[in-house]
């Protein structure tokens, strides 16, 4: 019997912007592993069926996104605590026992983008995080797990940072959207969960007056690669992280899973899904 090539891919709707399968597809070719892993639009209604059928096809996991990252934890076998706690999965991986695997890794690739790309350290005061949505949830988790003593959290709609408080408890500290700009005065870490300042979105218009020199400023958002966030904070002084490496990093074990082969983050890397 011949060995199957193990196949991966990226689910959700619409899939076609999704920079994942050049990723994936690189990593695959820089390491000479056999594999491929492909974009799949998914149907919400058709979501349980194709996650049963995937491994009958020689599938070994699959990356999910908008808007399956909540609905497949209903479906997997196993939950990991991280997907628990942050209410969505971004990694699955079909077992051979025939068990679903469903894992976030949102906040492990957040956490490793500020390794690698600042002298940052999570413990040395407050973070103030702009957002309470999906992305929100795994920055909070993944902030409060490597000992960040305070969240500060504005969103536009207070409620959703009421629910976050809720969940993750007493280190969240919620602030009014109009008053934003004051939860930067002494923050080491300020981060730019919303879709705010990306192209085609309205511009990230809090004040910046409070943003101190030693902060370790980054934004989620990748299009375009220096937002004028970051920009005004390298005015500043401050060390400023781009949102590219979090989608790298995050990549980073599920390819290992599916390929046994845990891949590199590198300038080259950088430079294939930025096509430069």
């Amino acid at each position: 019997m011949s060995e199957r090539i193990p196949l991966a891919a990226v689910i959700g709707s619409p899939i076609a912007h999704s920079k994942s399968p050049q990723l994936h597809t690189y990593w695959l070719k820089r390491y000479g592993i056999r594999g491929h892993y492909i974009p799949i639009d998914v149907a919400q209604a058709d979501l349980k069926e194709v996650l049963q059928t995937l491994p009958k096809m020689g599938f070994v996991g699959a990356n999910v996104t908008i808007p399956h990252k909540e609905s497949v934890l209903a479906l997997a076998d196993v939950v990991t605590d991280r997907a628990a706690l942050i209410g969505a999965a971004n990694t699955l991986i079909f077992r051979a026992d025939g068990k679903l695997h469903a894992d976030n890794t949102d906040g492990y690739g957040f956490v490793e983008n500020l390794r690698a790309n600042a002298k940052w350290n999570p413990t040395s005061g407050p973070a103030a995080v702009f957002g309470a949505g999906g992305a929100s949830r795994a920055v909070v988790a993944s902030l409060i797990d490597v000992g960040v003593p305070e969240i500060r959290l504005a969103n536009r709609t207070r409620n959703r940072s009421e629910a976050l408080r809720e969940e993750f408890g007493h280190k969240i500290q919620i602030v009014d959207w109009v008053h934003a700009g004051n939860m930067l005065e002494g923050a080491a870490t300020v981060v730019n969960t919303t879709s705010l300042g990306m192209v085609g979105k309205p511009e990230f218009k809090v004040p910046l007056d409070a943003l101190e020199k030693t902060a370790v400023v980054t934004d989620l958002v990748y299009t375009p690669l220096k937002t004028a966030l970051l920009a005004k904070a390298e005015e500043i002084g401050c060390q400023t992280v781009d949102g590219l490496g979090m989608l790298l990093y995050q990549a980073v074990p599920g390819f290992e899973r599916w390929f046994d082969h845990r891949p590199e983050v590198d300038e080259e890397t950088r430079r294939v899904i930025l096509g430069v």
